[in-house]
């Protein structure tokens, strides 16, 4: 019997497998049908403080192995939110609720708000690549990040995740500022900013000209994102980023992470995708001798 049991600071997992933020998360109703096609917990949409109705069209094109997208972190705001939360709170569903902010005051009132609603868990969202004002300005400072971290956990009482980029200038100093923040995990990676030009019309394909780069073509950048995070922080990590079949989540639990998000293959193999993976996974690990999920955890660190 192999066990895919996983733990994130207070959170049990029956497995590694986990939404990931914007995709499938704006209603309760959405996120119940991700948890029964297997995820072990989901992440909700990025939500501020107000409501927010993102960039005009285009938005979202298909690449040649991957995803750009340019939302603009369109939300209905943290009050409008509480109502699709609540829904949730008697599914036994793990919830992490993914906050954005322009400053520590924001983060920490989304936080007590979302802690009130029911959440067992949030997502600090520091690294969108292309919400000015509420991404990387934030986020890729070590200071802004341990501040912020350090007065979301004092006002609050549930695990707090910070979610980075591979567009900071080292990924691996903002982890360690978020672990002396008292962060109880990181996220690795966020989409990764780029574009796509139109031959014809000769101009960017996005209305918001630069997005965010998802899908199997980031895999490798966050795999090494989370190999060196591994090495430097002593929390738990959760990779993300073209994670698609299971040997693709096994690649991250080898380099340090206790468990993988998952958005875009959801695109690509339907919403049972975090059942097919997680089958993958147990097949990979009966054929080569493994029996816990915790023996991979980091092994190619040896």
């Amino acid at each position: 019997m192999v066990d895919i049991t996983t733990k994130i600071a207070s959170l049990k997992l029956k497995n590694p497998t986990i939404l990931a933020s914007g995709i499938m998360d704006e209603d309760a109703g959405s996120m119940k049908r991700i948890f029964d096609c297997g995820a072990s917990a989901v992440v909700t949409k990025s939500i501020g403080l107000k409501s927010r109705e993102g960039y005009l069209n285009p938005t979202f094109v298909e690449l040649e192995h991957g995803v750009l997208n340019a939302m603009g972190l369109p939300n209905p705001g943290i009050n409008e939110f509480e109502e699709e939360i609540r829904k949730m709170k008697d599914s036994n569903i793990p919830i992490i609720g993914s906050i954005f902010g322009s400053d520590s005051h924001e983060f920490v009132e989304l936080g007590k708000k979302m802690q009130n609603y029911g959440v067992n868990a949030q997502e600090i969202n520091m690294s969108c690549p292309h919400a000015k004002g509420y991404g990387l300005e934030i986020g890729s400072d070590p200071k802004l990040v341990r501040e912020t971290t350090s007065k979301l956990k004092e006002s609050t009482n549930i695990p707090v995740f910070v979610k980075l980029s591979s567009n900071l200038t080292d990924i691996v100093e903002i982890a360690k500022a978020a672990e002396e923040g008292n962060a109880d995990g990181i996220v690795a990676i966020n989409s990764v900013k780029a574009m796509k030009i139109d031959l014809e019309l000769k101009m960017p394909v996005l209305a918001n000209k630069t997005g965010g780069y998802s899908g199997m073509a980031i895999r490798p950048i966050g795999v090494r994102c989370v190999y060196e995070i591994s090495k430097n922080v002593d929390i738990p990590i959760i990779g993300v980023g073209g994670v698609t079949t299971g040997e693709d989540a096994l690649e991250y639990i080898m380099a340090g992470a206790s468990a993988v998000q998952i958005g875009s293959a959801i695109y690509y193999r339907g919403v049972d995708v975090f059942k097919k993976i997680c089958r993958e996974m147990k097949c990979w690990m009966e054929d080569h001798g493994y029996t816990r999920l915790s023996e991979l955890i980091g092994v190619a660190h040896q």
